[in-house]
């Protein structure tokens, strides 16, 4: 497995714990206050470190283990699957927003904007790695 896609996977795991943590903590935050809980700086703050630790101690392990590929150049063909998967991601990014902004224009809900567009950035990087992990695998 290209050093690549070992990334590609440990960032799908980061941004999978992390948006269960952060949605996890709104759902629960809203719960209790019996309507949607506005956007709160701690928990983004919890949630940024939390995809930055794991993202470091899977980098670092899959670089202690395989320092050669650390190091390597990406080839043309791994060029070729970050550009296509940044492309699918980006379509994701931008339908996802322009929804969310025409319920906002419905609704005037701000903090539900909030969560519409964070949860559109981590849903589009989530589906670019996932569509990295696709291309390695059916590219081979």
């Amino acid at each position: 497995m290209p050093f690549q896609e070992k990334s590609a996977w440990i960032m799908t795991l980061a941004l999978l714990l992390g948006g269960a943590f952060y949605f996890m903590t709104v759902i629960s935050m809203s719960s209790a206050m019996g309507r949607l809980a506005s956007p709160n700086i701690p928990v983004v703050v919890v949630y940024t470190i939390i995809l930055v630790l794991i993202s470091i101690l899977g980098h670092t392990l899959i670089a202690l283990f395989s320092p050669k590929e650390a190091n390597a150049r990406i080839d043309e063909r791994e060029k070729l699957i970050f550009v296509r998967a940044s492309s699918i991601s980006s379509y994701v990014f931008g339908f996802c927003v322009i929804t969310a902004l025409g319920y906002y224009l419905i609704s005037n809900d701000g903090d539900f904007l909030f969560y519409s567009v964070f949860a559109s950035l981590m849903l589009a990087q989530l589906i670019e790695y996932v569509v990295r992990i696709a291309l390695y695998r059916t590219s081979i």
